[in-house]
């Protein structure tokens, strides 16, 4: 079966703004344009559009889609595995979140106690989750599925003040960091200040730190794109910046 753009917008419960940008940026592409100059898709591009709006759903962004579904080793099949595990574990969150919001109304209402430490279980598990996500390979790597573990741990038991200490620091190493860019200079006692922070957090998250896998971490961070992304926030940069400077900061200038 084939659809126009307003066809298939409406199947898909998007605008058919939305789809000519994908076009215009070789995200999406028709099939063909018809003797009237309407776009055409087909059955592929609807399944194409369909890994676009799951990788959507988990946060990629365009540009990241965009490498995945154009490269060469793309498999449409393991893709959908992904996505399905991605996606239990993401409602895996939420009900705990909406576990947590109907005790804490419970609580409220007088219908039962509510804990200090149950009103951040949900907050926890994100947490959590973003710890594996940026650092289990590395933490598994340096210092073994036991270290991992014991850093899950840290997450699992943090208190409501360490929990707000940590959200603060990890503000804090990204505000002096994009400080410390406007030197030039990852030398400076600025950009110095900015590798500091960064140590103090993930040795937070970490539970415990070593200046080599600092500075390979840092070095991922340039390498695979979602850190890229998240320090650079669309300005190409920071990510490289903090790499140097914790480079700098560690007293190692290589990948070790």
């Amino acid at each position: 079966m084939e659809y126009t753009v307003k066809a298939l917008a409406k199947l898909a419960g998007v605008s058919p703004r939305t789809l000519r940008y994908y076009d215009e940026i070789w995200l999406l592409r028709p099939a063909r344009i018809n003797s009237s100059g309407y776009r055409i898709y087909s059955r592929q591009e609807v399944d194409l559009l369909q890994q676009i709006m799951f990788y959507r759903e988990l946060g990629f962004s365009l540009n990241t889609i965009k490498e995945i579904i154009t490269s060469d080793e793309f498999d449409l099949l393991a893709a959908l595995k992904e996505h399905r595990a991605a996606l239990l574990e993401k409602r895996a969150r939420l009900d705990k979140l909406i576990a947590n919001v109907e005790k804490t109304i419970m609580a409220k209402e007088g219908g039962m106690e509510m804990s200090d430490k149950e009103k951040f279980e949900g907050f926890k598990e994100r947490l959590i989750k973003e710890n594996k996500e940026r650092f289990g390979d590395e933490v598994r790597g340096e210092y073994g599925e036991e270290a991992l573990e014991r850093s899950n741990n840290i997450f699992r038991n943090i208190k409501k003040e360490e929990y707000d200490e940590l959200t603060k620091l990890s503000d804090e190493v990204l505000s002096t960091l994009y400080e410390a860019m406007k030197t030039g200079d990852p030398s400076s006692p600025l950009a110095q200040k900015a590798a500091d922070l960064h140590k103090k957090w993930l040795t937070y998250c970490w539970g415990t730190y070593d200046k080599e896998a600092h500075a390979n971490l840092a070095q991922m961070y340039v390498d695979d794109i979602r850190f890229t992304e998240y320090y650079d926030k669309g300005k190409p940069g920071p990510a490289k910046f903090l790499r140097d400077a914790v480079w700098i900061y560690t007293g190692i200038d290589k990948l070790v």
